[in-house]
């Protein structure tokens, strides 16, 4: 089964409101590799819930792939932030999925600490200039992640 690891905003989805909601739509991602990502992704993934442009930036915990990708509605809203403008309701080419909670950390692994594990040297993440929300993990990576918690 594959892994991933998908990045959010906590002010806008943090893995508390994944908890709380249980399940939650995962939209507006708006670059073209991390969407092919998205829709490679199939339900019963698993994937780290990482908090992003916050004061702790870290993994926050577990989630899991509910459903197969669908287009996204955000891009069609004018309300949204993620509007696109050059979207139609027949050519959507920006996809969303629907990701269950599984489980909070008891504390965000920092991106420091990720930084600093030899296993992790080849994970995207950790690499200067990857700003990818969605990417793939290795079963070895996801292992020595979750050793770290």
């Amino acid at each position: 089964m594959p892994y991933w690891l998908m990045k959010s905003e906590p002010d806008e989805l943090s893995i508390h409101d994944l908890q709380r909601l249980g399940r939650a739509r995962w939209d507006g991602v708006r670059n073209y590799q991390a969407r092919n990502f998205l829709r490679a992704m199939a339900p019963g993934d698993s994937f780290f819930f990482y908090h992003s442009s916050c004061p702790e930036p870290g993994i926050a915990g577990i989630a899991r792939i509910a459903g197969p990708a669908y287009p996204d509605p955000t891009a069609l809203d004018p309300q949204s932030p993620y509007f696109d403008a050059k979207t139609s309701p027949e050519k959507n080419p920006w996809s969303a999925l629907d990701v269950e909670f599984v489980e909070a950390f008891p504390a965000v692994l920092p991106l420091a600490r990720l930084r600093d594990q030899a296993a992790l040297q080849d994970l995207a993440l950790v690499k200067k200039g990857n700003r990818l929300s969605v990417m793939p993990v290795t079963p070895e990576q996801w292992q020595a992640i979750l050793a770290l918690r």
